[in-house]
Order: structure tokens, then C-alpha cells, then sequence
């Protein structure tokens, strides 16, 4: 038989058609039945059976077409039925009727359980997935302490009863044994009308620390109760009215009052002298740094309100309370610890001074944390701003290594030590400690902005893009002005090829050299070369003594190895905090078949070998 002979009887005898209605008919029934089937308890074999038998029968439908054809006397075999006895053109339009039919049908359906089934099942899915956050009692050693109410007449006080809170969490904190909820997390209840069930809930904890300050004058008084979260039942209250001097004394004894309950809980009792003596100097151990001068602790308890900001005028804020602080009191080494680390917040993110601002803010750190240390070589704020200095300035790996493993002995719960040890694993290329880091910090603060940005970072370099959108969405809610968030967004678009959406999200970031970065990269692969030049010109305009590697970054996207490695190099010579993501940085892959790539990282330190 002739090929054109063979597909006009598979015409005629309206297999094609056949075989049409034997596959829409077919998915149908097995979508249907893998959504009804499960309803009714039935094995799970038995929707696999059906899609097995359904395939099976596929080629006999076939064959049992062309054999047979349907007549008024009904079925024969197509060579005993005469043409002018055929019916096959009428049994050809019933059975493209019968096709639309189907079709409509499996339309029909696929709406339904894309818009009914779908979310219904999913919502199953997610009742029944355990959370992520354990049901089980809390640990009975895990408290909050909520941000104080300030009841002074002077409302502008408010960054005193939230120092005296946070001193107090940040002592609790290195009790060995209890663990306290994050300060960005517990306070970020302040001024919400929320049970005690609820925030016990939300943070994980079997207690809650509440009070109130209220300062006139030379008098603070201080109202401290300690609460059974589940129950909302108060466990312990107590109410202080001292002079301003004594309020670090009373500090000391809410804390040491808090260990002890707790402690007393799990031995059915009050802790015996021993028990007693030992909370006391672990007290004594974990308030370190301090200082006795009441007008150097206001100035201290102002620089850590706006510190908690983060934003670039917050920080400047923040430096001049500390400044004052440490010039009333130069033993005073949180003061000192607090002022190193907003030097070097302007060295990470500020542009403002070009080279030589950027060289007195790391200067400054410097000397800063030096002076903290050598009052209290043990102080873990001190140890994450050397850390930290160590990293992204000094690319001095092993050492930075050493100062966070000191410093997360002491502090094991500190969100911004886990942060700086996620920055460091990821210089390193150990891609799945920086990702646990991360994870951990925000597990232990989850509505802290910078420690959402770390981890949508560190997903975007992983390859995760949606899971990275979802982070920097949480970050932006909690601090819309947070550099490098929006940009993020468009970091995460332009590595998936969506590139008008990049250069939407870039838009919106309130740090200039974030926003230039991502703009001029989306419109380069646009093809729209000149508003990518402009974008790049203007990058490099304002930020060529601070910015050196967002350069570097653009000129490797557009494959322009030559500037790019020259960018690198100024980079380094610039001492920018953006080289510790070299190895996993998703804009440079085009850099790494050059053999300069190579003499760049030995040259950083960053050689495979040179971190063994």
C-alpha cells in the first residue's frame, strides 16, 4: 500500500479520530480518578494501574478501528462492508462532536482543580505539614524580655526604658543555659496589644519579661514582672525606686532574680546558697563593660536606640551618642564596642567622604575596638566589630575565624555573630555552613531586616531565586530604607533572564550604588547600551572610591574582563567589604576562565589551598 493510500484509510476508517478521542478521553479519566480515587481511602496502586491500563489499551483501540467499523446492523469487519453500505463520514462527525465534548469537559475540569482543588489541597498539604516551629512545650529556661514601657512625662525618653530592657536581655543572654528570644523579635511586640499565649507562641518561649520605666529627674522607677507565657500567670513582680546611679545595681538584681526562678522551677524550689552564689557570678561575668557614670549610660542607651535603625542617619545619630558616651566615661567599653561598630556600618554601606571618609570611618573602628578590648578582652560586641573588620577589610580569614569562634563561645545566641560567621563561611566557598549561619540568625530573630538580608543573599547565590524574593519581601516590610533590598529583588530577576522586572525592583532602592548596579546590568542585556553606559558612568562617578566592586561587577556581566579585573584590583586596594562574596558572586562567572581570576583569589587569599 502507498503512503498516501495508508494515511487516507487512516482517515477514512477514523483511527486518527480514534486515537484523538482515546487520548483527551484518557487524561481525563486519569486526572479525575488520582483526584477522586484518594478521597475514598483507595490504595495508592490503584490510580498507577489505571494510567498502565489506559496506555495499554491505546494501541488495541487503534487496531480495533481500522479493522472495524460501526454500521446500522452494527460493528463488521471493514473489508465485508460495501461503500455504499459505509456510514463512516456520519460516524467521523459524531465522533469529532464527541471529541469537543471531551475537550470541553477536561477544560472544564482543569479549571476546577486548578482554582478549587488545587488550594483546598495545598491548604491540606500545609495543616498537616509539621511546623517549622516545634508544638512541644517550650524550654522552660527560654524567656523574652519585652520591650519596657516608658511612662516618663518626657515621651522623648523612650530609648531609656528600651536600654534598660535590652541591657537586661543582652545579660540574660549570656546566662549559660537559658535562651533568650532576640532583641529585634521580642521588641517588635512594643506597642501591640498582644497576649502573652500569643508572644509565648510566636517566640518560642515559656516566659516573659515585662515592666515599666519611669524616670523624673534624678529618680528611676522600675517595675519588672516576670509571666508564665502559656497561662499569662505572673511568676514573680517586684517594683524599684532608685536614683539614677543605682539603676545599673537594679539591673544585676532583676536579672539574677529571673535566673533564679527559673532555675528554682526545675528543681522544684528556691535554688540553695550554692545554686545562689553561682547565678550571682554568673551575673557578674555576663554585665561586663559598663560603666558608673549616669550621664555616659544615657548617652550609651541613646547610641544603641539608633544604632537599632539601621539607616544611614540613624547611624550618624547613633556614632554621636556613643562618641559622648566613651568621653564621659573612657573605661566605658560597650560604649566603645557601640561606637566601633557604627564606624563600621559607614564603612560598609556609606559613600559619603569617598576614600578618605571611608579611610577615617575604618580607622576609627580600629582604634575603637582596640580600646573596647583592651578594657574587657572577653566583650562580645567587641569581638564582632573586630570580626567584622577582619573580613571585609583586612581579608584576614583565619583570623576573623578565630575572633568569631571566641566570640560565639561567649554569646552563642547572637544574631549579629551568626550573621558575620555566614559572611565568612561564604567568602570561604563553604556554601552550606554560610546558609545554616543564616537560617540560624533569623530562626533566632526572625523580624530583624539585616538578618533577613543576609539569608535572601546568601539564597540568591545558592540558585534560589523565589525563596530569596520571599526573604528580601520580609526584609523590605520590616525596613523599606534598608540598602541593597530592592536591588536584591533585582538581582534575583536579572539572574533569571526577567530583565525589565530587574530594572523595576532596582528602582526603588534607597542606596544609589544598588540601584546603578542592577540598572545598568538589566539595560546592558536589554540591549539598550546607552541608558546602561549612563548608568554605569553615574556609578562610577559617585561611588568610584567606595564602589570599586559594584564596577568590577558590572563590566563582568557585560564580559569586559580587562575593566573588570582592573576594578577588582582598585577594589582591593580600596579595602571594599563587597570582595568577601568574590567566590560566590552570580555577576562574575564570565571572569573565571581567565587566568587572572585565579591570580586575583591567591592574590585575596582565597585559593583553595590558602584555606585548608
Amino acid at each position: 500500500m502507498k503512503i498516501d493510500n495508508f494515511f487516507s484509510e487512516l482517515k477514512r476508517r477514523n483511527v486518527v479520530r480514534m486515537a484523538g478521542l482515546y487520548l483527551v478521553g484518557a487524561w481525563l479519566l486519569t486526572q479525575v480518578a488520582s483526584t477522586v480515587l484518594p478521597m475514598f481511602g483507595a490504595p495508592d496502586w490503584l490510580p498507577r494501574s489505571i494510567v498502565i491500563l489506559l496506555a495499554i489499551g491505546f494501541i488495541p483501540a487503534l487496531i480495533f478501528s481500522w479493522v472495524f467499523e460501526l454500521t446500522p446492523q452494527g460493528l463488521k469487519r471493514d473489508e465485508d462492508v460495501r461503500p455504499e453500505e459505509s456510514i463512516a463520514p456520519q460516524t467521523g462527525r459524531r465522533m469529532n462532536r464527541m471529541i469537543i465534548a471531551v475537550l470541553v469537559l477536561a477544560l472544564g475540569y482543569f479549571v476546577f482543580d486548578k482554582f478549587v482543588l488545587t488550594p483546598r489541597r495545598e491548604a491540606a498539604l500545609v495543616a498537616a505539614r509539621p511546623s517549622a516551629e516545634p508544638k512541644s512545650a517550650a524550654n522552660a529556661k527560654s524567656v523574652a524580655v519585652l520591650a519596657f514601657a516608658n511612662l516618663s512625662d518626657d515621651k522623648g525618653s523612650e530609648y531609656f526604658s528600651d536600654g534598660i530592657s535590652e541591657e537586661l536581655l543582652t545579660v540574660l543572654q549570656k546566662i549559660p543555659g537559658l535562651h533568650v528570644a532576640a532583641r529585634t523579635s521580642a521588641f517588635s511586640f512594643k506597642g501591640k496589644n498582644a497576649t502573652a499565649q500569643e508572644i509565648g507562641q510566636k517566640l518560642g518561649v515559656a516566659h516573659l519579661v515585662e515592666g515599666s520605666v519611669r524616670k523624673a529627674g534624678d529618680v528611676v522607677r522600675i517595675a519588672a514582672r516576670l509571666t508564665q507565657a502559656n497561662t499569662g500567670e505572673e511568676q514573680w513582680s517586684e517594683n524599684y525606686t532608685r536614683n539614677l546611679k543605682d539603676v545599673f545595681a537594679v539591673q544585676s538584681e532583676i536579672a539574677q532574680t529571673i535566673v533564679e526562678q527559673l532555675r528554682g522551677q526545675l528543681t522544684d524550689g528556691a535554688a540553695n546558697p550554692t545554686t545562689k552564689a553561682e547565678i550571682q557570678a554568673e551575673v557578674r561575668a555576663a554585665v561586663k563593660g559598663g560603666t558608673k557614670n549616669v550621664e555616659a549610660h544615657e548617652s550609651y542607651l541613646q547610641g544603641r536606640f539608633f544604632a537599632n535603625r539601621h539607616s544611614e542617619k540613624e547611624a550618624d545619630q547613633a556614632r554621636v551618642a556613643y562618641q559622648r558616651a566613651v568621653e564621659l566615661d573612657p573605661k566605658f567599653a560597650l560604649a566603645w564596642a557601640g561606637l566601633a561598630q557604627t564606624h563600621v556600618w559607614d564603612c560598609n554601606y556609606a559613600t559619603e567622604g569617598g576614600q578618605e571618609g571611608f579611610n577615617a570611618h575604618l580607622a576609627a573602628a580600629r582604634e575603637a575596638v582596640e580600646r573596647a578590648l583592651a578594657l574587657e578582652p572577653d566583650l562580645p560586641e567587641a569581638l564582632f566589630a573586630r570580626a567584622t573588620i577582619e573580613t571585609n577589610f583586612d581579608y584576614n580569614w583565619k583570623s576573623a575565624a578565630e575572633t568569631l569562634r571566641k566570640a560565639l563561645t561567649l554569646a552563642p545566641q547572637d544574631p549579629a555573630l551568626l550573621m558575620q560567621a555566614g559572611n565568612l563561611a561564604a567568602a570561604r566557598g563553604e556554601k552550606t555552613q554560610s546558609l545554616e549561619s543564616d537560617r540560624r540568625a533569623v530562626a533566632l530573630d526572625p523580624v530583624n531586616a539585616q538578618a533577613r538580608a543576609f539569608l535572601a543573599s546568601n539564597l540568591s547565590n545558592s540558585g534560589k531565586q523565589e525563596e530569596a524574593r520571599t526573604e528580601y519581601a520580609r526584609m523590605i516590610e520590616l525596613n523599606p530604607s534598608a540598602p541593597n533590598s530592592h536591588a536584591g529583588v533585582g538581582l534575583s530577576y536579572l539572574l533569571e533572564g526577567k530583565f525589565e522586572e530587574a530594572a523595576t525592583a532596582a528602582q526603588k532602592d534607597a542606596a544609589d550604588w544598588a540601584r546603578l548596579l542592577i540598572m545598568s546590568c538589566a539595560r546592558w542585556a536589554q540591549k539598550r547600551i546607552p541608558e546602561s553606559d549612563a548608568a554605569l558612568a553615574e556609578l562610577i562617578a559617585t561611588a568610584g572610591e567606595t564602589g570599586a566592586y559594584q564596577i568590577a561587577e558590572v563590566y563582568g556581566y557585560r564580559n569586559d574582563k580587562d575593566h573588570a579585573f582592573e576594578w577588582l584590583e582598585r577594589a582591593r586596594r580600596q579595602r571594599d567589604a563587597g570582595l568577601p562574596g568574590l567566590r560566590a558572586d552570580t555577576l562574575l562567572p564570565n571572569l573565571h576562565d581567565d587566568p587572572r581570576w585565579d591570580a586575583f583569589l591567591r592574590k585575596m587569599g582565597l585559593a583553595d589551598d590558602q584555606l585548608k
